[in-house]
């Protein structure tokens, strides 16, 4: 962790620890070091922070290309990990950056979602997640993020002391598909991109607070 990502992610460890009085459950099975892709489902712009400051490692997480332009706040981002994509995060720069930061051995939190849920509940996926998977050879980490919608969703302008909790699924393999779309038809690309799309959301889904082993 370079200076200013330490200085704040201690500063949300400690904030989740007080304010949201957060539980972390299995971040050991993040691998702790080489690159990793961090899917994890999407109710409040405290997901982002949730998810990465439960691990003991630097995450990079996705920004709007447009806060870059911004001299103070540009340099505050990429000291910090962030990757500047563009409003949707499906554009072919930010997927090259994507990409850079996962062959550079650094991991990154994605959300299959697409954007922020309305209402806190799980939401279909997106077949982008699909097309980074297949253009890495990343292991993939479910990850499930709980009350920050309650804390922080939708129509709540101030962050509100709700209890949060981040839990980590283990690794998913899909070997098999990446094989299968390095000469299959585009067609079948398509359907392998959203195929590993619905199988990372419903190992999401998967994640339930009332398991802890």
């Amino acid at each position: 962790m370079g200076v200013t990502y330490w200085i704040g992610w201690t500063l949300c460890r400690f904030i989740f620890a007080t304010y949201f009085r957060w539980k972390v459950y299995h971040p050991e099975r993040v691998p702790v070091s080489g690159p990793v892709i961090l899917a994890a489902n999407h109710a409040s712009f405290l997901d982002p922070p949730l998810v990465g400051s439960g691990l003991p490692r630097a995450i990079n997480y996705l920004a709007r290309e447009t806060l870059f332009k911004y001299p103070g706040l540009g340099a505050i981002l990429r000291s910090v990990n962030a990757v500047p994509v563009d409003r949707e995060g499906g554009g072919g720069a930010g997927l090259k950056a994507i990409l850079d930061r996962l062959l550079a051995g650094g991991g990154i939190i994605l959300f299959p979602e697409g954007t922020r849920s309305p209402d806190g509940e799980l939401r279909g996926a997106r077949a982008g997640i699909g097309l980074t998977v297949i253009k890495s050879s990343a292991p993939v980490v479910p990850v499930r993020v709980f009350g920050t919608y309650e804390a922080w969703g939708r129509g709540k302008a101030l962050p509100r002391p709700r209890r949060v909790a981040v839990k980590y699924g283990n690794p998913l393999d899909f070997t098999t598909l990446r094989e299968e779309a390095k000469t299959c038809a585009k067609p079948r690309l398509k359907q392998i991109y959203q195929e590993i799309a619905d199988e990372i959301m419903a190992a999401i889904g998967k994640l339930g607070l009332e398991e802890r082993a």
